[in-house]
């Protein structure tokens, strides 16, 4: 049985910090490979500037292509939609039942997890894989398991941030993301 993570976020855009858990992980569970997976809206409304679902699925693919083990997956983005994580790893284990599914979520998440939507059956279908996140206390009484990480306070905001002030992104996202950011004119850059 093949053992796959999905590290999934809007990865707008996707930084050294995604990278390094889906790494970390894959390695510390000796998983067959990690996917990123956008998803196909975002849970926050546009900015001026702010990437495009196309765009957000393509940055995803660029900084995972030199990463032995992560993968791209446009799973929610071709589905469309809000999306449910359950709905999603319902029809993931469906179409690929012979996969042992490892689903990565930050302390944050973590804290949450109670609250997402039919969690129960969740975790009946899935393995949750939780990752501790700066300022999160990141625990449940739902079966989880907790691999450590190297802890970086990084997220897509500062990323944002740093294009919109004309700042550096040097090594806090792969360079052929930002020469992509820098191409399309993303986040005021």
């Amino acid at each position: 049985m093949k053992r796959i993570g999905i590290l999934g976020g809007t990865f707008n855009p996707p930084h050294i910090g995604h990278l390094i858990v889906a790494n970390e992980v894959k390695l510390a569970l000796g998983l067959d490979e990690v996917r990123l997976m956008p998803t196909a809206v975002p849970p926050h409304k546009s900015a001026p500037g702010d990437a495009s679902t196309a765009q957000r699925l393509r940055m995803a693919g660029l900084a995972v292509k030199n990463v032995d083990g992560l993968t791209l997956s446009a799973f929610e983005v071709e589905r469309g939609g809000v999306s449910y994580t359950f709905d999603t790893m319902k029809q993931l284990t469906e179409i690929e039942p012979d996969v042992d599914f490892h689903f990565i979520i930050g302390g944050d998440m973590i804290d949450m997890l109670p609250k997402w939507y039919r969690i129960e059956e969740l975790v009946t279908l899935i393995k949750f894989v939780g990752v501790r996140r700066p300022g999160a206390v990141g625990t449940t009484d739902l079966p989880i398991i907790m691999v450590d990480v190297p802890q970086i306070e990084l997220s897509s905001t500062v990323i944002r941030n740093r294009f919109s002030k004309n700042g550096t992104v040097q090594l806090l996202i792969p360079p052929d993301v930002e020469e992509f950011i820098r191409e399309e004119g993303l986040y005021g850059s």
